[in-house]
């Protein structure tokens, strides 16, 4: 009987759950739903929605290549799923409904309501893990409940590895020519409600599964074993450029921990540094999506400190929006915030400097934060934003202390010493000297008098005065509520 292959952010070939057990399950038809309300709902990049709709072009030939059509069909939102699956499913008479995993309160009600529709028909629903290299709720602490300190989490992650790695499943054979009568929705290259996508940031992301593969191989071959030294500097092509192909998945992340053992003879907790800090990497985006799981308020705008609810975060749109367009006076947080909204992606170093100072200096709640990144980026995923964000201010699982607070300028000397990032950012500070340039508006005096750059604005607040103000806002909640575990 007919196996349906429902395709959501898994859009490759290779190593895919769902495509290896739909195809071994018998004839396969693949499916795609665009659902435009549910990602303007969900904060959708349009960048982010782009790079799903060339991946699927790619994804699409990739299918055709087993002899696995890939048919699109639109609803509005995820509501209307479960719908539109069983209408396909009684149309193709389909035996079985095959798809990988995803984790989000929204994903997992569509997915049950889905799974329970389908079965009072006579449909079964196969999931599979796909997504992650270990089953949410797989690893638990002494007391059953779900980790939420990382090396703790990174512990239990060892052992199951030493004892069984995650295998990457082969590409299937291709399958005999289907003799259906299939009705075809064309593949859109623009989506209503998604602004167009400038070409200068479709060509530094090329679609399809070639070019992750290309791109891992790379920087497994050159950047790998250096990583631990360069990730840090974002005029240095240290990182691995990965994350939005992951997000779509347009690469496993068995693959990728494969690549990096194969290039650490096998050993994935000693060895080089380099690959063992990517592996680590690799385990913090499993621990957030296990997180969702375990405490599904934090995908639903909630803190995972449920005490700091109680903050009273500022309100100051004009502080907010000088923040979103990179014109705060502090030239690392203008200049990675530049790099955000021209290319849809920013350098990890940077993302902790900018919610950091969003979060604490401007005091602004954590949420204007992360809807902006989900908004502008390309690998904008739920667990690790939020995880991202909530981490840098201080709401979150094995987040920052409260009273540590990065000084932007300090990081800045630190991981731009000459200043490479900032000038390819910021021209207007191109012939300011290195030593000034992490703080332009305090250049030299001349009898007395502060000079500053007619082009660049003078930093919106006082980085001490600030920073005793986030202090006391914390210190503020409840002294129990402060050593909270939950």
């Amino acid at each position: 009987m007919t196996q349906l292959l429902w395709l959501r952010s898994d859009l490759r070939v290779r190593d895919n759950s769902a495509l290896s057990a739909a195809m071994g399950n018998g004839p396969t038809v693949a499916l795609y739903l665009i659902t435009p309300e549910q990602w303007l709902a969900h904060d959708d990049a349009p960048c982010k929605v782009d790079f799903w709709l060339r991946n699927l072009a790619e994804l699409q030939r990739e299918l055709g290549a087993l002899n696995v059509p890939l048919l699109i069909r639109h609803v509005p939102n995820w509501q209307q799923v479960p719908e539109a699956l069983l209408s396909l499913c009684q149309e193709l008479d389909i035996e079985a409904v095959q798809f990988n995993d995803e984790y989000g309160v929204h994903e997992t009600r569509r997915d049950a309501a889905s799974a329970s529709l389908l079965a009072q028909h006579g449909i079964a629903c196969q999931r599979h893990l796909d997504q992650l290299l270990f089953q949410p709720g797989s690893l638990l602490t002494q007391t059953g409940n779900y980790f939420q300190v990382f090396s703790q989490f990174r512990k239990a992650c060892y052992r199951r590895l030493q004892i069984a790695p995650p295998v990457c499943r082969a590409l299937p054979k291709a399958q005999a020519p289907l003799a259906l009568a299939l009705q075809h929705d064309p593949l859109p290259s623009s989506v209503a409600g998604f602004a167009a996508t400038p070409l200068s940031i479709q060509q530094l992301w090329p679609a399809g599964e070639a070019e992750a593969q290309r791109r891992l191989q790379l920087f497994s071959d050159e950047q790998l074993h250096h990583y631990e030294q360069q990730r840090d500097l974002p005029a240095r092509p240290g990182t691995s450029q990965l994350s939005a192909y992951l997000a779509a998945g347009v690469v496993s992340p068995r693959q990728c921990l494969h690549a990096a053992l194969s290039n650490n003879y096998g050993e994935f907790d000693t060895g080089n540094p380099g690959v063992v800090c990517w592996i680590n990497e690799l385990l913090w985006r499993e621990l957030y999506k296990h997180i969702l799981v375990g405490y599904p308020r934090v995908s639903m705008r909630r803190a995972f400190r449920q005490h700091t609810e109680a903050l009273a975060w500022r309100s100051d749109p004009e502080q907010l929006a000088a923040w979103q367009q990179g014109r705060t006076g502090i030239p690392i947080i203008d200049a990675a915030m530049r790099q955000l909204l021209a290319t849809g992606w920013m350098h990890n170093r940077l993302r902790m400097i900018v919610a950091m100072f969003l979060t604490k200096n401007l005091l602004i709640d954590w949420r204007e934060g992360e809807r902006f990144f989900m908004r502008h980026l390309i690998d904008g995923d739920l667990a690790a934003n939020n995880g991202g964000w909530q981490w840098s201010a201080s709401t979150g699982t094995d987040s920052a202390p409260y009273f540590r607070i990065f000084n932007p300028l300090r990081q800045s000397e630190r991981f731009d010493p000459k200043g490479e990032f900032i000038r390819h950012w910021l021209p207007e500070l191109a012939t300011v000297r290195a030593k000034d340039l992490h703080q332009p508006s305090c250049l030299g005096q001349n009898a007395g008098r502060l000079f500053s750059l007619p082009d660049y604005p003078r930093p919106i607040v006082d980085l001490s005065k600030s920073r005793a103000r986030a202090l006391a806002a914390f210190k503020s909640l409840p002294q129990a509520a402060q050593l909270e575990v939950e």
